[in-house]
């Protein structure tokens, strides 16, 4: 019959199966381990708990519970050329022709920032320090909407 490790009582057989200690209080304080648990983002309707084990980091560091809500991580990657120069509109440049400026692409535009460098690095600081974006707001005098909009920007980068 198994024992318990702390006081020596009897342990039932379907307890000792999994646990070498009792169910006394002065016994579970001892030796119980508390499990760490860990949210997944699978889709933006809800999060996935699971419990971190080894397995369970070996699946995250693959890339298997890749949060959907999120972009692309960092810059999107370039065709590498064949060294030939090419403009948008002609194709490749003639030796004395002019390459004409660049259109923006289709899906590709640029999106000009509505705050400056330093509001953003506030922001995120205060984000970093867990503050809600209505109190970030408040510091920094901006609305909810544009700190919000400032720290998903920064998710999206990769910068959080």
């Amino acid at each position: 019959m198994p024992h318990c490790v702390t006081c020596g009582s009897e342990l039932h057989p379907e307890r000792a199966q999994k646990y070498n200690y009792c169910m006394a209080p002065d016994c579970q304080e001892k030796n119980a381990q508390g499990l760490t648990m860990v949210a997944v983002g699978v889709n933006k309707a809800a999060e996935q708990y699971m419990i971190l084990d080894e397995r369970t980091r070996e699946e995250l560091a693959s890339g298997k519970y890749h949060d959907q809500r999120r972009g692309s991580f960092g810059p999107p990657a370039r065709p590498s050329g064949t060294g030939t120069t090419t403009s948008a509109a002609s194709g490749p440049v003639r030796p004395g022709r002019r390459a004409a400026p660049a259109r923006p692409q289709a899906g590709r535009t640029a999106t000009r920032r509505p705050w400056s460098k330093s509001q953003e690095k506030l922001a995120l600081l205060y984000n970093q320090q867990r503050l809600r974006p209505e109190e970030i707001a408040q510091k920094l005098g901006l609305s909810t909407y544009m700190v919000t909009q400032i720290i998903l920007a920064a998710r999206n980068q990769g910068k959080l």
